[in-house]
């Protein structure tokens, strides 16, 4: 198989060729590699390879019962662990730690199959929309380099949407699967709360905000890796009632239900929206009138400003969780140059939440999660844009010398005055990404789908979300448009 033909079909597809022995999986495996050689060193999307191991793993291996057997894929260098790799999360000071046994989540692609070729980059412990580590460099989108992917999984979008991978592990802990599913023309699912293994050795990530999935260029691939992928685990702190069918195929159903759509193009933090990003909403809700379903423009159901001084009261107590028990580790200080800007005003600004202004930040995502539960009463779905507009340029988020002094001066302020400082830091990124935080903190399924390009020629996506358990909603709407004149169906010249 040449690199043109394998760019040709999604995982599903590639799955079934080795099947049906059309092509061997080492045909597969080495059409990727082939891919990373050709375009990494201009996308900078893969950080770690894993060549002599993949192969013989591949030596080693069966196809039976395995569903995706010698698909290649790329996982994320952060909480995706592969047993005897690095995992650094972006961070300098975690160069060194290797992990020892497979992510759960990491065991489950292994045991459908996949084969896992190497990592993916990702800003430093996941806290940024983009993906501009000081560590490994930043990762360029593939359909304009002077631009970035998003973040937190743009290394894993760039690489999908360059032909190395047709699917790539990803997280989205606010964002970080739909924001560059939208920057880069992919399919982004975010999964309900629980629905996707954690561990081993942690119950929650991000309180819950978080969670591991893909970045897909079709909708069949997603939804056969959350069947492959879902899962009810004993020991996590959140658990989703097990789906009873097949996700996969919800996609081949002749019959539609009639849906209530609700929509908003306006920014939940009151800042600018691009008329680009506001023309692809409007053109998705004439679609679905047009289709017989009910939409209506509504009011954002939840204050978004107060919904996110909640997300970062909480970012601040984990960043601060984090740094801590790296200093007993490491049994020094961290100072700011051991790590990103923005991670040590998080780490500054954590000392000073006390525990009841935590367990307060968290009863406001509760207090999301009931509005939202309403809203679900009179409507299936919450159609937004995915981002505000296209993506930022690369370096055109990094704070200047002057931010850089004003914020190494958090320590010295109070408490009020240090979580204003990290709402301020993040706003201009925000401004980029103000849509997709609700969804992380009310543990809802969203997802991001591709319909169009800018006048830069950058794609653009709108965000749907749906209550929590309705995957099967989503994947169902997603079918539609897929099969619809609005779907994205190019792909960048990689």
């Amino acid at each position: 198989m040449d690199q043109h033909s394998y760019q040709q079909y999604d995982a599903v597809g590639l799955a079934e060729l080795v099947r049906l022995k059309h092509v061997s999986a080492k045909e597969l495996v080495d059409c990727s590699f082939g891919q990373i050689d050709k375009v990494n060193d201009q996308i900078n999307a893969v950080i770690r390879q894993r060549k002599e191991k993949v192969y013989q793993e591949l030596a080693d291996s069966s196809a039976e019962g395995q569903p995706f057997y010698g698909v290649p894929l790329l996982v994320k260098d952060i909480s995706q662990e592969i047993k005897g790799e690095v995992t650094s999360a972006g961070s300098k000071l975690l160069t060194e730690h290797v992990a020892r046994s497979d992510a759960n989540f990491v065991a489950k692609l292994r045991k459908a199959g996949f084969m896992l070729i190497g990592q993916t980059n990702t800003p430093e412990f996941g806290l940024k929309n983009i993906t501009e580590p000081e560590l490994y460099g930043p990762t360029r989108n593939p359909w304009q380099l002077d631009y970035s992917p998003g973040g937190s999984s743009g290394g894993a979008a760039a690489a999908v949407a360059a032909g190395i991978v047709p699917v790539a592990g990803a997280s989205d802990g606010g964002g970080s699967i739909r924001i560059p599913a939208g920057f880069t023309g992919l399919f982004g699912l975010k999964p309900t709360r629980g629905r996707t293994p954690v561990g081993p050795g942690v119950g929650r990530q991000w309180q819950g905000a978080a969670i591991d999935f893909v970045l897909s260029r079709s909708v069949r691939d997603s939804a056969a890796l959350l069947d492959v992928l879902q899962t009810v685990q004993p020991e996590a702190a959140f658990q989703t009632p097990f789906y009873p069918g097949r996700f996969f195929d919800l996609l081949h159903k002749s019959y539609r239900p009639k849906y209530r759509i609700g929509f908003t193009t306006a920014s939940p933090v009151q800042t600018e929206v691009s008329e680009e990003a506001k023309q692809s909403v409007l053109r998705v809700a004439k679609w679905l009138e047009e289709a017989g379903h009910v939409v209506e423009e509504v009011e954002a159901p939840v204050n978004g400003v107060e919904l996110m001084r909640h997300y970062y009261m909480m970012n601040s107590g984990e960043m601060n969780r984090v740094i801590s028990r790296l200093e007993t580790n490491f049994a020094r200080t961290l100072t700011e140059q051991d790590m990103d800007i923005f991670t040590w005003v998080l780490h500054q600004a954590g000392k000073s939440v006390s525990a009841a202004q935590y367990s307060e930040s968290l009863n406001g995502w509760d207090q999301a999660a009931a509005q939202m539960n309403e809203f679900h009463q009179s409507y299936d779905f919450y159609l937004t844009p995915t981002n505000a507009g296209g993506p930022p340029k690369i370096g055109e988020l990094t704070p200047s010398e002057q931010q850089i002094d004003q914020f190494l001066k958090v320590d010295h302020l109070s408490g009020s005055d240090q979580q204003q400082q990290v709402y301020d830091m993040f706003l201009p990124s925000l401004a980029f990404t103000p849509f997709t935080q609700l969804a992380n903190l009310t543990g809802q399924p969203a997802m991001s789908v591709p319909v169009g390009l800018n006048a830069a020629g950058l794609p653009l996506g709108v965000q749907v979300v749906a209550a929590k358990g309705r995957e099967d909603l989503l994947l169902s709407l997603a079918s539609l448009i897929e099969q619809s004149e609005l779907w994205l169906k190019q792909m960048p010249g990689f």
